[in-house]
């Protein structure tokens, strides 16, 4: 776990599969705003694919975020096509030969923590760049 997440005590994880339903696996926070992780899991292996975040925090302090938080941001996301992650996540697996995703996921801006969430983000992709000189498979850019 990145030293980062730590003190967001806010989170959980779930794993999906390639015939399973994204929107029944989520369990992610539906008000809630942070960061998620995806892994790949295939056999023993554990790969960093991808970090994403969601929520905006403004110039007053408070937070901006869509409505249904991180889950919807991991359900109905874009991601390789313009069609949501429910989609493209499962198809993306087939081409790549992944068993499953794991998914983690923190809260990390809310009523005891203030992380804004694209810094989080920020510092999870920084820490996989210095340890591997390129980003997750899945983050096209940061």
């Amino acid at each position: 776990m990145y030293k980062e997440l730590k003190k967001f005590k806010v989170n959980n994880s779930f794993t999906f599969g390639q015939e399973d339903s994204l929107e029944e696996v989520c369990n992610a926070s539906e008000t809630g705003s942070g960061v998620f992780l995806v892994y790949a899991l295939n056999g023993d292996d554990k790969e960093l694919i991808m970090v994403g975040s969601t929520g905006t925090v403004q110039n007053d302090g408070t937070l901006k975020s869509k409505n249904g938080g991180l889950y919807d941001k991991i359900v109905n996301g874009h991601q390789f096509a313009k069609t949501g992650r429910k989609y493209s996540w499962p198809a993306q697996m087939k081409l790549e030969n992944i068993e499953r995703l794991e998914v983690l996921w923190y809260e990390t801006y809310n009523e005891k923590t203030k992380g804004i969430p694209t810094f989080v983000e920020g510092q999870v992709l920084q820490n996989f760049l210095d340890e591997n000189a390129k980003l997750p498979r899945w983050n096209v850019a940061f």
